[in-house]
């Protein structure tokens, strides 16, 4: 790979941690507004309402799009990295939110202490419910990839997409909604609604972005001439 080729490789492999790092924090900003999404009319389960959701979740699906095309494009390595990054970057992010909440708003502040406390003041335990679960569900992701693209050597591009996707977020959303239901952050008639709807709201995402996969794994492939298999070293 020319020198030219290589530094355009990590303009791009550095905007795809940037977009996932964004999606993580995002995640973990927001998650305290739930919405109940309706695809099929009023749905119940286990006395819960099957589609309702948390919108931390809208972002979510993206990082698993993003760490599976740079496992396709620059190899294990690096997608483990920028997992490791988005850790230290949610944590990084929770304390500034710590910070600002100690922090008395004045008297003419649009945003009083209270409201601030009110949005802000779970972020600390979701997190790190978010964080347990997302160590477990991203590594997990990564390696069933792998495992799949070794043993498929390279072929079948979707299977190893859907596969890896689909444990990952199970093992993701049951661990989450667990330790927040825990922690007493949501009450436990919520657990069973929560993990079902997640669960088939991250399916019906993988089966979605499966197509976004193939477009954006054949366009560096041309870009960079790689072959099936192929992988990009960076070289550090």
């Amino acid at each position: 790979m020319s020198p030219a080729d290589q530094r355009a490789a990590y303009r791009i492999y550095l905007y795809l941690g940037a977009l996932f790092i964004t999606s993580l924090v995002v995640s973990n900003l927001i998650f305290q507004k739930f919405f109940y999404w309706k695809p099929f009319g009023d749905v119940t389960l286990f006395g819960a309402p099957l589609f309702e959701i948390s919108v931390g979740i809208l972002p979510y699906p993206i990082t698993f799009l993003i760490t599976d095309l740079i496992s396709e494009i620059y190899g294990r390595k690096k997608a483990n990295q920028v997992v490791t990054a988005g850790i230290f970057a949610s944590f990084f992010s929770m304390g500034i939110v710590l910070l600002a909440n100690q922090v008395p708003a004045i008297e003419a502040s649009p945003v009083d202490d209270g409201l601030f406390s009110r949005v802000f003041a779970l972020s600390p335990i979701a997190v790190l419910a978010s964080m347990i679960a997302y160590l477990s569900a991203q590594y997990v992701d990564i390696a069933i990839y792998h495992f799949w693209k070794r043993l498929t050597r390279g072929k079948y591009l979707w299977l190893r997409n859907n596969f890896s996707t689909f444990s990952s977020q199970i093992i993701d959303t049951t661990t989450v909604v667990g330790l927040l239901c825990i922690f007493g952050v949501l009450p436990w008639s919520m657990f069973y609604g929560l993990v079902i709807s997640g669960v088939i709201f991250k399916i019906m995402i993988a089966f979605l972005d499966t197509p976004f996969l193939y477009f954006f794994v054949y366009l560096m492939r041309r870009r960079f001439h790689l072959e099936r298999n192929d992988e990009i070293d960076l070289e550090f």
